[in-house]
């Protein structure tokens, strides 16, 4: 007996042996392949890329993974003993490795043939999910236990449990319980109910099986049971626990909603971002503040749908957008449950029509009143200039089955509506630096993603006529120049048909100074006055505002605003006239901040001189203190020298062309500005042929804002709609918004300017008892003669222009 006892004994000495020796050499020969546990102390969790607008308001949120980390002392003791109660209720006693769990799991495999559990702690699990991959293995699970023990000598226990909480998946991409509560209650964390820690608490074990969105029985089941291993283990009194299980399972889907709706901002930031850290920017966690204040982009965004609506409106109702009759309304709700609300136009079906207005089925399965006022609008579109007859009734706009767009006001109520056919750009910036503090590339980035405020080049038409009055202003002319506005034919050897342009209502003024002419849009005007001036000095000046040369037509066209230009473009080179003479760089993004809040960039862009009075004298093209536009990382923010501006354009002619501006407004194509009620604006209208593109630029010394309108694919936006018509509405709305308390701000005027009483029949010097003799500015050396000087060798009285300008010439 004593022998056998012996034999037993030596054979369990014989086993542990074998085991401590196994175990030894496992470890001497997987330890040097272990990663260093210390780097867990500085790990990089995957956290999104979040734009901001310059008020902190969230824009967008880009990145595969949803992740915001947790501090451990900002994790609420509820959920930690919901967790603990179901992953490891004995994690504060073992030292990473679970003797008892791990012989459990030993035990099912043994029993079953198959892995049923790994016996894992929250401390493996943390070494899992950190250095090691999911395959299911012995190797695996050693070096899973030779890190456990690692970390559990180098972390505390509450390290170990932050790394664990902000690390795991929890589904529906949401990474962390920050994350998860985010995404399954729209709640932080911290604002959740005990029922509702639990169901987050079981999560980890099978994020897709427990998961309440999907299956919110096996959910409420595996909570109840977590619930219960609380109240077992004394972490909950009864009271806690019968209310908890009581509670209903009231998870739903929760996207992270931007507070400010800006996406095209957000697009343009994000690549950006991408252009600047490649795919790191999706993980790394950068919070990106731009220039854009939420309240000019929320004015930009209500000026541009309005806008459009009521250009849309003006030219009749195209019907719906599908006939769905005869069908039943759960059929109607599913097809409701595939379009998507696009710019506050959401869809909707006509369930009933009455003679007070119709009835539709809403996406939220309710019907709802839309009345008859709302509809009279809706006379059938016939093409881009006719109309069918008024409706008299409900159902002679619409009938039972039509899928239709209708806007909902701020009292709850619907009107009637559809999805406008013409799209819009707006761009606003900051004159003295170029921040951009609104843009808008469309009616609805869901309905297209093209942005056309920085992709669509379309012609500018008249209001790219003030870089040309500008050059002349620079060459010597003057406001009170005279310049024919009479017929000019061009002719060019192999041209099948002479050019003949003319002016938009084909009548002729005869001469007509230079104030007038740019105020009535006068395009033969600015045609003789580019022939005056020369081509190539044109080409080159107007280049100086940051248009590509090479892309500018070489003709007499380019008068007319033929170049084809962005609404960014066109922004960026008005900002000079805004600014007194500046050229300023467009740009968006103000801040870099790490996810630690650390700055890592932040903007220095070329600005107008603070405070400085534009002194007199002519334009320079000479590099200013420091790159002009250019923007540096250096840091902190005081160490950053400021770059000064370059001056491209003498400050007296940006004055007299901010003047003429005002004059466009005050008497021109732009007088519907005058109901603002402000002295201090300036801007020019700009249509091009057949209308096909409608454009308004304007500012005042606060924001620069130019507007487009048109059709993706050029065409008509109808006989009677124009720059004045279309765009300035959406500018003004814009600028009314903008500049709402503001008290007029305009450029001080610089020196070397004089104002001097003018003959308006000769453009001369007035003498005194001249009839309708007028104040007009000059810069002190281009003074205009007295009428007693006059050339009688000149085509018009006052004007330098020679008498054959007339003759054909050489159009390219």
């Amino acid at each position: 007996m004593m022998r056998l006892l012996k034999f037993f004994w030596w054979c369990c000495v014989a086993v542990f042996c074998g085991l401590l020796l196994s175990l030894s050499g496992a470890f001497l020969y997987l330890s040097p392949a272990l990663p260093s546990v210390e780097s867990l102390r500085s790990i990089q969790l995957q956290i999104p890329l979040r734009v901001y607008s310059s008020d902190a308001k969230l824009i967008a949120e880009f990145g595969e993974m949803r992740r915001s980390p947790i501090r451990f002392a900002d994790i609420p003791p509820d959920f930690i003993k919901a967790l603990l109660s179901a992953e490891d209720d004995n994690f504060a006693n073992h030292y990473g490795v679970d003797l008892t769990s791990l012989m459990r799991a030993a035990t099912q495999l043994l029993k079953s043939g198959q892995i049923q559990s790994g016996g894992s702690t929250i401390t493996m699990q943390v070494a899992k999910n950190f250095f090691l991959t999911s395959e299911r293995s012995f190797s695996r699970k050693i070096n899973e236990i030779l890190l456990a023990l690692q970390i559990e000598r180098e972390l505390s226990k509450d390290e170990i449990l932050e790394l664990y909480v902000n690390k795991i998946y929890l589904g529906n991409r949401a990474y962390g319980i920050e994350a998860a509560a985010q995404v399954y209650y729209g709640k932080s964390m911290r604002d959740l109910s005990l029922a509702q820690m639990a169901m987050i608490a079981g999560l980890p074990k099978a994020p897709s099986r427990f998961n309440p969105l999907v299956n919110p029985q096996r959910s409420q089941e595996r909570r109840d049971w977590i619930l219960g291993r609380m109240y077992k283990l004394g972490k909950i009194d009864e009271a806690r626990y019968q209310a908890a299980i009581h509670e209903p399972i009231n998870a739903s889907y929760h996207v992270p909603t931007p507070e400010l709706a800006a996406p095209y901002i957000a697009e343009m930031a994000r690549a950006e971002m991408v252009g600047r850290y490649g795919s790191e920017a999706y993980t790394e966690g950068f919070h990106v503040t731009t220039t854009v204040p939420s309240k000019l982009q929320e004015a930009a965004n209500n000026a541009v749908r309005t806008g459009l609506i009521n250009y849309d409106q003006r030219h009749g109702y195209r019907g719906p957008e599908t006939r769905l009759p005869g069908m039943t309304r759960e059929t109607w709700q599913l097809e409701l449950g595939k379009q998507k609300t696009l710019n506050g136009l959401e869809p909707a079906i006509v369930s009933q029509v009455e003679k007070s207005g119709i009835l539709v089925l809403t996406r939220n399965g309710q019907e709802e009143t839309v009345s008859w006022d709302s509809m009279k609008w809706a006379r059938p579109f016939l093409n881009t200039n006719s109309l069918g007859p008024r409706p008299q009734k409900p159902e002679d706009v619409t009938q039972v089955g039509d899928l239709i767009r209708v806007l909902r006001q701020e009292d709850g109520s619907l009107l009637f509506s559809q999805l406008p056919a013409a799209q819009s750009a707006l761009v606003s910036l900051d004159p003295q630096n170029g921040a951009i503090r609104a843009l808008v590339g469309g009616f609805s980035f869901d309905q297209s993603n093209y942005n056309r405020a920085v992709q669509a080049k379309r012609q500018p038409g008249s209001s790219f006529k003030p870089f040309i009055y500008s050059a002349a202003i620079d060459k010597g002319y003057t406001a009170a120049t005279l310049v024919n506005d009479a017929p000019i034919v061009f002719q060019e050897a192999g041209m099948d048909e002479a050019w003949r342009p003319k002016n938009d209502t084909n009548t002729f003024l005869g001469p007509i100074r230079l104030r007038e002419a740019l105020y009535k849009s006068r395009n033969l005007v600015s045609i003789r006055l580019l022939q005056a001036i020369g081509i190539e000095y044109t080409l080159n000046y107007v280049s100086r505002f940051g248009f590509n040369k090479q892309e500018l037509p070489r003709n007499f066209s380019l008068a007319l605003g033929t170049a084809n230009l962005t609404p960014l473009e066109i922004a960026g080179g008005w900002s000079t006239f805004a600014n007194g003479g500046y050229k300023v760089q467009p740009y968006l993004i103000e801040r870099i901040h790490s996810r630690n809040g650390e700055p890592l960039y932040i903007a220095n862009p070329a600005s107008v001189p603070s405070g400085a009075t534009a002194p007199a004298g002519a334009a320079t093209t000479a590099e200013p203190p420091a790159a002009s536009g250019e923007i540096t990382t250096e840091l902190p923010a005081s160490n950053l020298e400021p770059v000064v501006a370059e001056r491209i354009v003498d400050a007296r002619t940006s004055y007299i062309m901010t003047s003429l501006l005002q004059d466009v407004i005050k008497r021109g194509t732009g007088r519907r500005a005058l109901a603002m009620g402000r002295s201090d604006l300036a801007g020019k209208t700009g249509t091009t042929n057949e209308s096909k593109d409608s454009w308004f630029s304007g500012y005042n010394a606060d924001y620069i804002t130019t507007v487009w309108t048109g059709f993706d694919q050029p065409e008509s936006l109808g006989r009677h709609e124009f720059g004045g018509t279309v765009a300035l509405p959406i500018w003004m709305s814009y600028m009314s918004a903008a500049l709402k308390d503001k008290p007029a701000h305009m450029l001080p005027e610089p020196e070397g300017l004089l104002t001097l009483r003018i003959d308006p029949l000769s453009g001369r010097a007035a003498t005194p008892g001249t009839p309708n003799a007028y104040f007009e500015l000059f810069k002190s050396e281009d003074t205009p003669p007295p009428m007693s000087e006059l050339d009688p060798n000149l085509a018009i009285p006052g004007s330098p222009l020679p008498a054959d300008e007339a003759a054909p010439i050489d159009l390219f």
